[in-house]
């Protein structure tokens, strides 16, 4: 297996003399609760003292009991917590010299001169301005006589480094900010339960979301929902727009289509900068077409509820690239922002990140609406791009109409795919599916509402196609197939390898083929997300979230908790993370006897220390549940879900009890997620992009042909960028005995999540911005988990 590179440790940066302070600002957001966790035991485990201060700027300012020091026990149990534990407040008398002078005072007294500020541009903003003051700050208070020479010598410079707390996603330099992928879930939970009311009486629904500056939340959701018109502020409407959208209800209802939606953002303005609320909306749809219309403004349920997998795990590497980059900082250091790149954290200047954000406005105000567009960042443009594809009937320019015919295989979301103009067909059951025969035209209207369905509404079987090729190239010669679109997992990554390979033999197969991810386990090569794992790691996390409320009354307990993946840890170790697990066993990561054992040991002192629960994450072997999964190199088969159970059971007697749980196909069940609804429609729009170019590069003498290794491709996402690679090629990168790839960018979590665990563990710096610095910034880009 490939571990993570351990060349450059973060031992080398102790925190030792150090102190620092740690406060959330601003509108609250949910995951900040991670992130003030993963800060405060960072920095207590590199040997800092670490403060809270509450309330904010307001608390900086009135000191006192304001700013407390923070053990390792004040942060237990708040990672599942939305809002933040240690307040947030509008601060008038920070904007104020006298306001900072005191705050100043307020942290010399305690000599912090590092602090993690958790929360908007204008709180980073107030921060970066209080250290460029920071020396006059301090020769004022000696003046004052409140603090003397040695006071000013220690406490010389302040190092400030910033967290985007926002659930707009409105802040440049960064792919996604904490609390947007939280509050996506909030609304996709609401017209999830509108779709339902609105399809029994056929109505229409209006739904205001937050986003006074910011469309994201509103396009994100309405390209998850098949929402049927979506209102933000950096691009307007043309002028119009009431004939147009009108016209497109009436069709939608001369359809039978018993449900519209519009999201409109509050911030909604037209052309004329004139705004457009939701009660404009519904009036227009009332007055011209009489349709049953009701309005729903979600307001602050956006803000609230428990934070997502993402948002805490998010949160966590940002705390703890927070601690690492203050540690780091030097006197010629500038003020820095935590920001994701990818599936990278990294430090980018925290002023340039803010003069970029309010360039976006600025490009508003004057109406320059395509380059404010283009400001939010290439994720923005592209989500914007394929919102519009997919909710017009009318091909788009980059995919001219043809009378080719695709064919689909195990689609759980396919919704748009017949914009490209092709004549798409279904194939029920897979590979299976598809050599008997089960193949059937799909239209437009026939996919409408699939974005919210778990699952594959066409069945998915795991049968390769290797001994039915014959019949496979005879079906799709009959139906006179020229391209083909599997959606899946390990299996479909096999079965496209075995197709491209048989298209000497058969020259039925000789067709633009393509594979899209998906699966739970996260296990394919070429791509380092696939669509169904964040909702298998939400399931994860929220069903961790109920065990330990369950155990809220039992002191000592420690859950031992069996999740899906085969021999593929991503699932164990992401929600372990999100989860705040204690131990994680993985196939990767070999363990033994010894091992287990000084876990236990671990927890038994845990225990003896205030913590009362605990909770362990190993990963089944395969989806069948079979429970010898954590493998040593010898793939020690006695080490069991109920082997773990005893030993802990055994050796924690009378310090705590033991209970285990299998999640099973719960992990596999329920609504996607918004990632998942939002990656798998823009990657499948892409794919078919793809199928639509070699169509038109391979159609030479009035047929389609097409066997050179760049026509068989599996389309992935490769750190911040949707590539396609040709499958042949990434059977290199392919353990196929254990059906992982060889090499696995999450194995490097697993350091911050034994930190956070409180074992000594070393940290791979190489994962870190200091080695991954970008030097300017950079718009944002598809991310790794919510706004692909």
């Amino acid at each position: 297996m490939v571990q993570p590179d351990t060349r450059k440790f973060f031992e080398n940066l102790s925190g030792d003399g150090k102190s620092i302070a740690v406060l959330t600002s601003g509108g609250d957001a949910q995951g900040m609760n991670a992130a003030v966790r993963a800060a405060v035991r960072m920095g207590l485990y590199v040997g800092a003292k670490v403060y809270f201060i509450h309330e904010g700027y307001q608390g900086m300012v009135d000191g006192g009991n304001n700013i407390i020091e923070a053990t390792w026990e004040s942060v237990s149990s708040m990672l599942q917590v939305g809002g933040t534990v240690i307040g947030s407040a509008r601060c008038k008398e920070f904007r104020t010299h006298e306001g900072r002078l005191r705050a100043a005072l307020n942290l010399v007294q305690r000599e912090i001169t590092n602090i993690c500020v958790i929360g908007g541009d204008g709180s980073l903003t107030g921060a970066n301005l209080f250290r460029e003051e920071w020396s006059g700050l301090l020769q004022e208070l000696k003046q004052q006589g409140q603090i003397d020479d040695e006071a000013v010598r220690n406490n010389s410079i302040l190092h400030i480094v910033g967290m985007v707390g926002s659930i707009d996603n409105d802040f440049c330099g960064t792919d996604m900010t904490i609390g947007t992928d939280s509050a996506l879930h909030r609304i996709i939970e609401v017209v999830d339960a509108i779709m339902t009311t609105a399809q029994s009486h056929q109505r229409t629904f209006v739904l205001e979301v937050m986003g006074r500056h910011c469309g994201y939340l509103a396009l994100v959701s309405a390209l998850a929902c098949g929402a049927d018109w979506v209102f933000i502020p950096e691009m307007p409407p043309e002028d119009g727009w009431e004939d147009s959208m009108c016209q497109k209800l009436s069709e939608n209802r001369a359809d039978k289509k018993r449900l519209n939606i519009m999201i409109v953002a509050e911030g909604a303005i037209d052309r004329h900068n004139k705004a457009i609320t939701a009660d404009n909306i519904k009036e227009l749809v009332v007055s011209r077409l009489g349709f049953d219309t009701r309005v729903t403004i979600l307001g602050h349920v956006q803000r609230g509820g428990t934070p997502s997998a993402f948002d805490r795990i998010l949160a966590s590497r940002m705390g703890v690239e927070a601690v690492l980059a203050l540690l780091e900082a030097s006197a010629d250091t500038p003020a820095c922002v935590v920001s994701l790149v990818g599936n990278q954290a990294v430090r980018l200047p925290l002023m340039e990140c803010v003069q970029m954000t309010q360039e976006v406005q600025k490009a508003m105000d004057e109406k320059k609406f395509e380059e404010a567009v283009r400001l939010r960042g290439r994720s923005f443009e592209n989500n914007l791009v394929t919102y519009r594809l997919l909710s017009s009937r009318k091909a788009d320019s980059e995919l001219p109409t043809s009378n080719f015919n695709v064919a689909v295989l195990n689609v759980g979301a396919p919704a748009g795919m017949n914009a490209a103009g092709h004549r798409m067909f279904a194939v029920s059951d897979g590979f299976e599916g598809l050599y008997k025969g089960k193949i059937k035209e799909i239209t437009w209207g026939d996919v409408g509402g699939w974005t919210g369905q778990g699952g594959s509404l066409l069945g998915t079987k795991r049968t390769l196609p290797g001994k039915h090729l014959d019949k496979i190239a005879e079906q799709m010669k009959l139906h006179k197939i020229n391209a083909l679109m599997v959606i899946g997992g390990f299996e479909a990554y096999m079965g496209l390898l075995e197709l491209a390979k048989a298209r000497d033999a058969h020259e039925a197969l000789c067709v633009p083929m393509i594979m899209v991810p998906a699966t739970v386990s996260n296990n394919i090569p070429g791509s380092d997300l696939s669509i169904g794992s964040d909702t298998a790691l939400n399931a994860i996390t929220h069903t961790c979230d109920r065990i330990k409320q369950s155990a809220s009354g039992t002191k000592r307990r420690v859950f031992i908790i069996e999740t899906m993946g085969g021999y593929c840890g991503y699932l164990a170790t992401v929600g372990g993370l999100a989860a705040g697990a204690d131990s994680v066993y993985i196939y990767e990561e070999p363990f033994d006897i010894r091992d287990l054992q000084a876990n236990v040991e671990h927890l038994t002192e845990k225990m003896k220390t205030s913590i009362q629960r605990g909770i362990v994450l190993r990963t089944s072997l395969n989806s069948t549940h079979v429970l010898c999964v954590c493998r040593n190199e010898n793939c020690n088969e006695n080490f069991s879900t109920d082997f773990m159970y005893q030993l802990y059971s055994e050796e924690g007697r009378g310090v705590f009890d033991c209970r285990k749980n299998i999640l099973g196909h719960m992990q596999q069940g329920g609504a996607p997620s918004p990632f998942d609804r939002n990656f798998s429609t823009k990657i499948a729009a892409k794919a078919m992009q793809w199928i639509t170019r070699s169509l038109k590069e391979s159609f030479k003498g009035g047929r389609v042909f097409a066997n050179s290794e760049d026509t068989a491709c599996l389309l992935g996402m490769r750190r911040r960028a949707l590539v396609f690679q040709p499958v042949s090629h990434l059977q290199e990168e392919t353990d196929f005995v254990h059906r992982i790839p060889k090499e696995q960018w999450w194995l490097k979590l697993r350091p911050l999540m034994k930190i956070l665990a409180k074992y000594k563990t070393s940290y791979d710096v190489s994962d870190s911005g200091q080695l991954e610095h970008v030097s300017r910034v950079r718009p944002k880009e598809s991310h790794t988990s919510a706004a692909i």
